[in-house]
């Protein structure tokens, strides 16, 4: 089943997930589905082209299998039309997440987001085989390269043989190097998606076509303006913003993501962040101090435009 290629433009945001106290949740935590579509919501009406649940900042691998699914139904419920819902698919293997995908198709995604078999580092082939039955669901694919996680590299060449897939639609591109960009356009047809906050400037300028985001659930009408003024040419006013901001951005990119994300968020207090379920713990002490600083230091900027 082949699909229509579809808009990636803009800025779809990796949703961070909502947890409140529950003693008898998995770690004392349930997810709080209620505050969880309100930061839906609040993503769309401020200008994000869509969301991006249970990615790795959605804390996919910590919730059950009725949590996993009721994530994407809330997501589509509450996004409502207004914008994309691309669910993250991610799974050990094939079977994994050919029956995440099928999830999703079933409960009204509009495409998925997905990393090569996750622990296991899979060869070239296995790596094939899996794209080939997830392309078979018949849903878009966003690809996501990830190495330094999964320590699978998606280099240009595998992903031009893989952009032959119908359904394979876009890239994710998490490898810090810039060069991705433009090698992979010249390689094949799909978009090429800012993964990394702090390349999302560098990444834009040379074509990436949108930003699947972490740092705009704290920010996202700074990063929307980001993005588009980019896209208009307007680049040193894109600079001038994106000089501010990317220093919180660039906690994107460090192992305390989640924890520093959601920190933010509260920090801004526009929506919830909370605490996050293990394996991943508090952020010690100078963590956070840092974390409040950079995120303060972008909200100064803002306030002071």
């Amino acid at each position: 089943m082949t699909t229509q290629k579809f808009d990636l433009g803009g800025v779809v945001v990796a949703t961070t997930l909502a947890f409140k106290e529950d003693a008898s949740a998995p770690a004392g935590l349930a997810v709080d589905y209620d505050r969880f579509a309100a930061h839906c919501d609040f993503l769309i009406e401020n200008g994000c082209r869509g969301v991006g649940p249970n990615g790795s900042l959605g804390e996919y691998s910590s919730l059950t299998d009725a949590e996993r699914r009721k994530v994407i139904q809330v997501a589509v419920e509450t996004v409502a039309g207004r914008g994309l819902v691309v669910a993250g698919v991610h799974g050990v293997g094939w079977h994994q997440a050919v029956q995440w995908a099928e999830y999703a198709k079933e409960d009204g995604a509009d495409g998925v987001l997905a990393l090569p078999p996750t622990i296991y580092r899979a060869s070239r082939s296995e790596v094939v085989e899996h794209y080939t039955r997830l392309n078979e669901v018949g849903l878009p694919i966003m690809l996501y390269n990830n190495p330094f996680d999964t320590k699978v590299d998606l280099t240009p060449d595998l992903v031009a043989e893989l952009a032959q897939l119908e359904n394979v639609v876009a890239i994710k591109e998490f490898t810090a190097d810039i060069r991705r960009v433009l090698e992979i356009k010249e390689l094949c047809d799909i978009d090429v998606i800012a993964g990394a906050d702090d390349l999302l400037f560098e990444s834009l300028v040379v074509g990436a076509t949108g930003w699947f985001a972490g740092y705009p659930n704290a920010f996202p009408k700074e990063a929307v303006e980001i993005y588009d003024l980019v896209k208009a040419g307007r680049i040193d006013e894109a600079r001038t913003l994106y000089t501010q901001l990317v220093a919180v951005f660039r906690w994107d990119s460090k192992t305390e993501f989640v924890q520093a994300i959601k920190l933010s968020i509260d920090i801004a207090g526009q929506s919830y962040g909370g605490p996050t379920r293990p394996p991943r713990g508090p952020l010690s002490a100078e963590h956070e101090a840092q974390v409040r600083r950079d995120t303060q230091k972008a909200l100064d900027y803002i306030a002071s435009r």
